[in-house]
């Protein structure tokens, strides 16, 4: 008799009942699946993994602890067969035979009348791979092809027009510190589907050659009216260029809510009754010093961490900063945007009893080709920055944790 593929559908499976035989690892992978589906799930096991367990005494699946038994998928939807006795495996299946129950099992899939696609999740769209055969089947060749295919879509190789009207908006995207590897799967998609994107000095400048021709790309570092005016310009762009119909990109460097503006950007598209979506980014304030081999907290050593803006002098009446009070934490204090107040700033906080000795690295161009690390200490920082050369952008770590990794850090 001529072999048949296997029929792909997706099951909708809310509300409706669910028995999963055992509670081992297979049971462990399927299982969120499974609950995000909104499916009623029967666990039916003596015993489970801790994560198993956990999803029990949350209450997101019910689990009754002991062997299976004939008659347990009698009102079942669907069936997971995944116990390690052979015998009660079959006996599931053929149970799940005589009532119709569409079942999978862990230990031979070509006794089971379903078989599970490898799947992954891409903004809406699931993508299911399933060998069309039982000969020549090969799981590890159907995960890569799905893999293939999400990843491609996360990243924007793979784009799929829209044939529907898209609605009009702007993503406020958090580029990360500058590798333009950082910058989140979620920003990388949105960037791919952009018909204008709005970017900082600092976003990761690669994306933006890998961008179709027809994107408008703005430089917002040279919109026109003068600094003071700059963002309220932005603010303007962004609104009239969505007004158009258009699907804008705001791209930052780091998050957008980490001295970036963010919510002044949000708060005009409110006003102008534009749509917003914010897509959090990796902070080039925890994640340059890790680059460079600084953790900014470590066990023993630093139980917290401050970010603090150093645009302004500690001495400047605009300045909104304790800096006293900075003085008297013993944890790492991060400071952005401070390369040319570091002067003012060491000299603040040892005025107020931090010791001059305190260990400081100052990383220029984190995470980038570019990167260097220079350190020195509370008493020599300024004089280092000027024999250095060091220039912006550069986070700046103050405290013990500087001296915790090895004097080289690995490479990455």
């Amino acid at each position: 008799m001529a072999e048949h593929p296997a029929y792909p559908v997706g099951l909708r499976l809310t509300g409706r009942r669910v028995v999963v035989l055992g509670g081992g690892q297979v049971a462990q992978r399927r299982l969120p699946a499974l609950i995000a589906a909104g499916a009623d799930v029967v666990l039916v096991s003596p015993e489970a993994t801790p994560s198993v367990e956990a999803m029990a005494d949350a209450g997101e699946i019910a689990w009754q602890r002991r062997p299976y038994e004939d008659g347990d998928l009698a009102e079942a939807w669907y069936a997971l067969i995944a116990t390690s006795d052979h015998d009660a495996n079959t006996r599931a299946s053929a149970e799940a035979e005589r009532h119709r129950v569409w079942c999978v099992r862990s230990d031979d899939a070509d006794a089971a009348t379903a078989w599970t696609p490898a799947t992954g999740h891409s903004e809406g769209v699931t993508v299911a791979v399933l060998t069309t055969s039982a000969r020549g089947r090969d799981p590890r060749h159907t995960a890569a092809i799905r893999d293939a295919v999400v990843e491609g879509l996360r990243d924007g190789t793979l784009v799929a027009p829209h044939h529907r009207t898209r609605t009009a908006g702007v993503a406020l995207v958090g580029g990360g510190p500058g590798d333009p590897d950082l910058i989140t799967v979620r920003g990388r998609r949105l960037l791919a589907e952009a018909d204008v994107v709005i970017a900082d000095r600092l976003g990761p400048r690669d994306l933006l050659a890998e961008l179709p021709p027809h994107v408008e790309v703005i430089d917002a570092a040279k919109i026109p009216y003068g600094r003071y005016m700059a963002q309220e310009a932005i603010n303007n762009a962004l609104v009239e260029h969505a007004k158009q119909g258009k699907a804008v990109v705001r791209l930052k460097g780091g998050d957008p809510y980490v001295f970036g503006r963010g919510m002044e950007e949000l708060k005009a598209l409110a006003e102008a009754g534009i749509p917003c979506t914010v897509v959090p980014g990796i902070s080039s304030s925890i994640s340059v010093p890790g680059a460079a081999g600084i953790p900014v907290t470590h066990r023993g050593v630093a139980h917290e961490f401050t970010v603090v803006s150093g645009h302004v002098a500690p001495d400047d009446e605009r300045s909104l900063v304790d800096w006293a009070s900075l003085a008297r934490l013993t944890g790492t204090l991060v400071v952005l945007m401070g390369v040319d107040k570091i002067g003012k700033i060491a000299e603040t906080l040892v005025a107020h009893g931090r010791s001059p000795d305190t260990p400081v690295a100052l990383v220029q161009e984190g995470t980038t080709a570019a990167q260097r690390r220079v350190d020195a200490t509370l008493a020599t920082v300024a004089e280092t920055v000027r024999a250095e050369e060091v220039k912006p952008p550069a986070v700046i770590v103050i405290g013990e944790v500087v001296r915790v990794g090895p004097a080289t850090p690995p490479p990455a």
